[in-house]
């Protein structure tokens, strides 16, 4: 073991996350509680809501506790939780998103922990509209807030009451030994991928709008939507703009999917409706499978997509752009291997997970 990784040992860090269902926050949790490991911490992971798929992606050596918390105020699964940090001598407690709440609580039944609170909001472009007062209340506890662009960065300086506040980009890292069970229709090489939840800050209605259009110049490219299906109304409407439109053998919906990785290798071209986003972690695995893609302008994505250099970049809500940039795309093979391959270089580059973890470590070493 190297001197660093001998050094590492001492840092005994748990992540939070309310659940372990395929999202950018849950991803990120896991990722890192498994990069963590890999560079010697000791490395533990806790779901406090409900599991889910992403449960399986976690590496053998990562320490793992489910609180199953049933309500705001469950001091039972506070005190599970206490019990177990308190059995390992875990010092940090890193919590992503909406757990900072469950972190807090534990802060206050054991004081000497300290907090590391990531922020993963989606919504940056509307920050206004946030509902943060208990946020700010909470922050007083936090040690250090991360986030994961300049906006929310922006608004933790004016906003939040943490001691330190730190910028630090998502990174990618994709599970390669999942075994393959999502089967993706359609003919292979005409395949448009969007992989996000079925969530309306995702805006999945531009895009089958702006689909609507390619089908008819290309008829024989399918779009694939793999993330949660929450079946409410927000599904419903897709649901409904897909059959009254006839685009039932055309757009596919596959849920929550856990083999990315084997999704990925079969797309042909990646996409981002968003009208709003943190620094999507998808966007970075269609780089690392050198997808071509086309997103949209909100959010970090420009961080990423350098227009018409690592993809193509468009404004929100605008589906003929949307349609514009697909066709371009479909009709000019090698603009998007071109754009495709850069991306790769590019992510690869900047966003990897050697890199995040070095960094994350740092800042531990330091809490």
């Amino acid at each position: 073991m190297n001197e660093n990784k001998l050094m590492n040992k001492t840092i005994k860090v748990i992540q939070i996350i309310d659940s372990l269902h395929p999202g950018g926050a849950e991803m990120m949790a896991v990722n890192i509680a498994n990069g963590l490991y890999e560079q010697g911490v000791e490395s533990h992971l806790c779901a406090t809501r409900v599991e889910g798929s992403l449960k399986n992606n976690i590496a053998n050596g990562v320490g793992y506790l489910f609180l199953n918390r049933k309500h705001t105020l469950d001091i039972q699964a506070i005190l599970k939780l206490r019990s177990y940090v308190t059995k390992h001598q875990i010092t940090i407690v890193h919590a992503h998103s909406s757990s900072f709440f469950v972190a807090v609580l534990l802060k206050i039944v054991k004081p000497s922990i300290q907090i590391i609170w990531h922020d993963h909001y989606g919504n940056s472009e509307l920050l206004h509209e946030r509902k943060s007062f208990v946020l700010k209340f909470c922050s007083y506890f936090f040690k250090t807030s991360i986030a994961v662009n300049q906006l929310l960065l922006d608004w933790a300086t004016i906003n939040l009451h943490s001691k330190n506040k730190k910028y630090l980009a998502n990174f990618a890292h994709l599970n390669t030994t999942v075994e393959k069970k999502t089967f993706l229709k359609g003919i292979e090489g005409k395949r448009i991928l969007c992989l996000a939840n079925l969530r309306p800050q995702k805006d999945h209605l531009n895009l089958l709008n702006a689909f609507k259009i390619v089908h008819q110049y290309c008829p024989d490219w399918t779009l694939h939507l793999v993330g949660t299906d929450l079946n409410d109304q927000y599904a419903s409407e897709l649901k409904e703009f897909i059959q009254k439109e006839r685009l039932q053998a055309f757009v596919f919906i596959y849920g929550n999917c856990a083999d990315t990785f084997e999704i990925l290798k079969q797309a042909s071209i990646g996409v981002l409706a968003s009208k709003s986003e943190g620094l999507p972690v998808s966007l970075l695995e269609y780089g690392l499978v050198s997808l071509p893609v086309v997103a949209t302008d909100v959010g970090a994505i420009r961080n990423v997509i350098i227009a018409n250099k690592t993809g193509i970049l468009i404004p929100a809500a605008n589906h003929l752009k949307l349609s514009e940039a697909l066709l371009n795309l479909i009709n000019n093979k090698d603009t998007s291997i071109q754009l495709g391959a850069a991306l790769h270089i590019f992510v690869t580059k900047y966003f990897s997970k050697e890199k995040y973890i070095n960094e994350l470590i740092n800042r531990y070493q330091f809490v």
